[in-house]
């Protein structure tokens, strides 16, 4: 398809410099977290940071092609039978692909590595583009609501199966794009819940669990029912008599009740309370109120399966991995050596940071996957808290600006990927910056376009250059 004389001046150049920035960055830290003074030169083909070079050459080669030669129309054509053939190269990599670091991800022919979860993003995004872009589609319709989850949900079982558990947490972050398409804003919220709620009954216990979701849910309820001074003294007066009982418990005056947990305690006060208010609500007809009532006990359901799910569903090494973020372990030695030696290497970087080449943490090889998942512990040590900074703002303005371009676009299929692009870049950029700081467990996902490898770069690449390619269209 030809391209008038103006595409030039068409194309958001604001992202292209943010992209070029990024990748010149990730190449020169990849080459500062590797660094071997008998292979000094950065284009040696020998080292990691030589190939990255090649990965970045045919990854602007890719982008080219797919901003300048390919009919734009393609994509929403297409899109059904790309996500069919990723899936099944998602399948057919769990009988046929090779295990590398206990992940059985990856196709391996001669010396190049391909990992199908990575371009699972970019056709799983057009898939959803091009459905959720179709006449007559309502994410509100239980029938379209079902198709959206089973194109998500597909690739993510594979994903699983495959041990890559970071790449399909990555498949959560289209929840943003579905909120602007209409999702109830009760749900994103329940999701929300639902993780606050894990890491509490994990780190604390169920009782603390069920205190917390009381409190939130009481005040939610005085907040609409427009009583919440009233329901703010209530719940002060539980909870703090909850945070009591056990020392009420235990003393000798009530030796004649049986042991009995706490938590159901806690619900004992908590139902016959809830039961009056949804009494009440039903009279005066508040509807609101069966809503959260429904959202507690199915909270507290919830509650009670955490340690199911943490010891029969979870892996060992992501139990142990959570165990150390939430501080319930402490294996400095090992599932928690990473984190500590990346939050030592980020904490030394200080203000400017040593400088270029000039990280003892990265130097002496403290970190482990310091070119990969840990980069940024690189960036952090070298550059301190300045260089740290920038390279934050820089994915920063590149989601906004996504989010902003993805609003001017007139036809709803671009608006879709566009906001389907932010959303993978923010998970990528939220959950890697994350772990290497000790704030989320590490699942090992990498930071995009400073990450050492051809998949990852080239699928963001594309990922981003088939937007500015269909953000074009807005100008026709």
């Amino acid at each position: 398809m030809g391209l008038d004389n103006n595409i030039y001046k068409k194309l958001d150049w604001w992202l292209i410099l943010c992209y070029f920035i990024l990748v010149i960055t990730g190449w020169f830290n990849i080459y500062s977290a590797i660094y071997n003074e008998e292979h000094s030169s950065i284009f040696d083909f020998s080292q990691r940071y030589g190939m990255q070079f090649v990965w970045i050459v045919t990854s602007l080669v890719l982008g080219a092609v797919i901003i300048f030669f390919i009919n734009p129309k393609a994509y929403s054509v297409l899109s059904p039978l790309i996500y069919l053939f990723v899936v099944m190269l998602l399948f057919a990599v769990i009988f046929m692909g090779r295990e590398i670091n206990g992940s059985k991800s990856w196709f391996v022919i001669g010396p190049v590595r391909f990992q199908p979860a990575e371009i699972s993003k970019i056709s799983t995004a057009l898939f959803l583009s091009y459905v959720m872009s179709r006449y007559g589609f309502k994410l509100g319709r239980l029938k379209d609501a079902v198709k959206i989850g089973a194109i998500l949900l597909v690739p993510m079982l594979f994903i699983i199966m495959e041990k890559e558990t970071g790449s399909a947490l990555v498949y959560l972050g289209f929840v943003f794009m579905l909120y602007r398409e209409g999702l109830n804003g009760w749900l994103l919220a329940f999701g929300f819940l639902a993780i606050f709620l894990f890491v509490t009954a994990l780190a604390f216990s169920p009782y603390v669990a069920i205190i917390c979701l009381f409190a939130l849910l009481s005040i939610l309820n005085g907040i609409f029912s427009r009583q919440l001074a009233k329901h703010i003294g209530i719940t002060a007066i539980l909870v703090t008599f909850l945070a009591f009982l056990p020392k009420i418990l235990a003393l000798e005056i009530f030796d004649f009740i049986p042991e009995t947990g706490l938590e159901y305690w806690a619900l004992g006060l908590m139902v016959p309370l809830i039961a009056v208010t949804l009494v009440k609500a039903y009279k005066k007809k508040m509807a609101h109120v069966k809503r959260i009532a429904a959202c507690f006990f199915i909270s507290v359901l919830f509650i009670f399966s955490v340690d199911f799910i943490f010891n029969n569903i979870l892996q060992p090494h992501q139990r142990a991995r959570i165990e150390n973020l939430l501080g319930i372990e402490e294996d400095l030695q090992g599932a928690g050596y990473n984190v500590h030696q990346s939050k030592i290497a980020i904490g030394s970087g200080g203000f400017a940071g040593k400088g270029f080449l000039e990280g003892t943490q990265t130097k002496f090889n403290f970190v482990p996957e310091q070119s990969t998942d840990f980069i940024f512990c690189t960036i952090g040590e070298e550059h301190g808290f300045i260089g740290s900074v920038f390279i934050i703002g820089l994915y920063m303005f590149l989601i906004i600006r996504l989010i902003i371009l993805s609003e001017r676009q007139k036809d709803s299929f671009n608006r879709i990927y566009g906001y389907c692009v932010a959303c993978c870049f923010f998970m990528h950029f939220f959950i890697n910056i994350g772990m290497t700081m000790g704030l989320m467990p590490v699942i090992g996902i990498p930071l995009p376009f400073l990450s050492y490898g051809g998949s990852s770069l080239w699928s963001f690449t594309i990922l981003l250059a088939i937007f500015l390619r269909l953000d074009l269209e807005r100008w026709t």
